[in-house]
């Protein structure tokens, strides 16, 4: 630590050997750099300050129906994109900037300092308040550009999403024309494939499968019916032949099944279909069941009681009786029944024999035509969305265009700057007061270790290896005493008038700059 202090006493002891230099050098870099910091051009400063407001009315009364742009978002990109090349190019068209441009390189270069130069604040703590300020020399020209930055600003909020809306309709009516296109070919191609398989599409008189189920049933109650006449008419048979006394019976004995009366008989047939398609669907207590119950028995006792009348006299045994003649009838009509019920039930087996060979197509024809329905079910939804989406869209493009969804209210206008904002003369004359001195101290200690001096008896031992066997002191006269106290007057007096001299430019800085410039020079 005494090394460190001593060797810090011999630099400071050389750089007081050459303190005039320093004073000199300190001086020297004061005085210019104080006249340069004073002849630097003022730069002005012009700003606006424009609010954005995003809160309409019309935004949750129209949720919804229209599709409500992010205003948020498209605040925020016009301030990150505002100062871009073509914007700042376009401003120097709107000053008049470019008439004294003549070369290309003019150009860039005074697209790039305005692009660095012009300052944009944006929106803090969502109150979408924006700055736009710009420095220059000219008070004038500073305000045009600010004012064109500002005219900008705001065409672009609201010509943006007019440019977006048209984009929109324009995909949308493309979309339309090609799915309208898609939806008609659907439309023929599912017309002619109905023309091709009339009758085997599912919906006409049921599919596939329920037809031939149908079928099936059908040709079972054929089958059946074609039974219950032929037992009907060998019955009647039996009893003209006689093989059956049914002559010497009491009608009222007799089963109703077993009385043949071909009028009453069909009768009671439909009604009997009838009933057994009731009580698929309701119970035996419904009304419509229990009064065809009783029409049935009603008719069954007309059968009774025509048998009863048609044998006079209770003359049994008689063959040649009217009612022999009644059976012959009978056994006519019976025989018809079993015609029309053959007749019948071929008709039913050449259907299901139709529809059974059709097994492997009907399936393939289903497939087909349920492809060709989805294929147009797809595209009528597609087409009908998108006319829904036109819609929308038209509505949203009135809205942001018509109803001020996106308004701009300028709260401080651009004024032309009457007092400059620039250079910080204080500043600058502080830095070079002090970059002076340091100057001055620097050159004054490289100046002492360019030419080295020893200070004491010891330091010339150390360099020189030579013993050193005494010090002579130097004995100051009067005269000399009085000469070297006034040097050290001067040279504080030097750095005294130098600190006043800064502290008059910090105090009077504005008065010093308008002396100058009534200056002839």
């Amino acid at each position: 630590m005494e090394e460190l202090i001593t060797q810090l006493y011999v630099y400071l002891k050389g750089i007081w050997k050459y303190r005039w230099v320093s004073m000199i050098i300190a001086w020297i870099i004061a005085i210019t750099g104080w006249v340069t910091v004073i002849n630097l051009p003022d730069s002005y400063q012009s700003s606006a300050r424009i609010y954005v407001d995003t809160q309409n009315i019309l935004r949750p009364l129209m949720a919804g129906m229209t599709v409500s742009p992010n205003l948020q978002q498209q605040i925020s990109i016009i301030s990150r994109t505002l100062i871009s090349r073509p914007n700042v190019e376009r401003i120097i068209r709107m000053v008049d900037l470019d008439i004294k441009i003549v070369k290309e390189a003019e150009k860039e270069r005074l697209v790039a300092e305005l692009m660095k130069e012009i300052k944009l604040g944006a929106a803090t703590g969502g109150d979408n308040i924006f700055t736009i300020s710009y420095d220059n020399k000219d008070p004038f020209l500073a305000k045009d550009i600010v004012q064109s930055l500002l005219t900008i600003f705001v065409e672009e909020g609201l010509d943006g999403k007019k440019d977006d809306s048209s984009s929109a309709l324009r995909f949308i009516d493309q979309q339309i024309a090609a799915y309208e296109e898609r939806l008609v070919t659907a439309e023929n191609a599912l017309a002619n494939f109905k023309q091709r398989n009339i009758g085997l599409l599912p919906g006409q008189g049921g599919d596939y499968y329920s037809q031939l189920s149908m079928a099936t049933d059908e040709l079972k109650k054929a089958h059946l019916a074609l039974k219950e006449a032929e037992k009907a008419r060998d019955a009647i048979r039996k009893q003209i032949s006689g093989d059956e006394p049914v002559l010497m019976l009491d009608p009222s004995s007799l089963a109703p099944e077993s009385i043949v009366n071909p009028e009453l008989d069909a009768r009671i047939r439909v009604l009997k279909e009838n009933l057994d398609t009731l009580r698929l669907n309701y119970t035996e207590l419904h009304p419509d069941i229990i009064s065809t119950n009783r029409l049935i028995s009603q008719l069954e006792e007309q059968k009774r009681e025509a048998l009863r009348l048609a044998l006079p006299g209770n003359d049994f045994g008689k063959n040649y009786s009217p009612m022999l003649q009644q059976l012959n009838v009978a056994l006519t009509d019976a025989e018809a029944i079993v015609a029309s019920m053959n007749a019948r039930v071929e008709e039913y087996t050449a259907r299901y024999s139709q529809l059974k060979s059709m097994s492997k197509a009907i399936p393939e024809v289903e497939a087909e035509f349920t492809q060709l329905n989805r294929d147009y079910h797809v595209n009528k939804a597609n087409y009908e969305k998108l006319l829904e989406r036109r819609v929308s869209a038209e509505m949203s493009g009135e809205l942001t265009s018509n109803s001020g969804l996106l308004s701009f209210k300028i709260i401080d206008p651009p004024k032309v700057p009457e007092i400059p904002t620039g250079p910080d003369r204080t500043k600058l004359f502080t830095f070079v007061f002090l970059g002076a001195l340091l100057v001055g101290v620097g050159v004054a200690f490289i100046i002492s270790q360019i030419r080295p001096a020893f200070h004491s008896s010891n330091d010339l031992r150390e360099v020189t290896g030579i013993t050193v066997l005494g010090a002579i002191p130097m004995v100051w006269t009067d005269q000399q005493k009085l000469k070297s106290r006034n040097r050290l007057y001067i040279f504080g007096f030097s750095l005294l008038f130098l600190s006043i001299l800064y502290m008059v430019l910090i105090l009077y800085v504005k008065q010093i700059i308008q002396l100058v410039a009534k200056l002839p020079f």
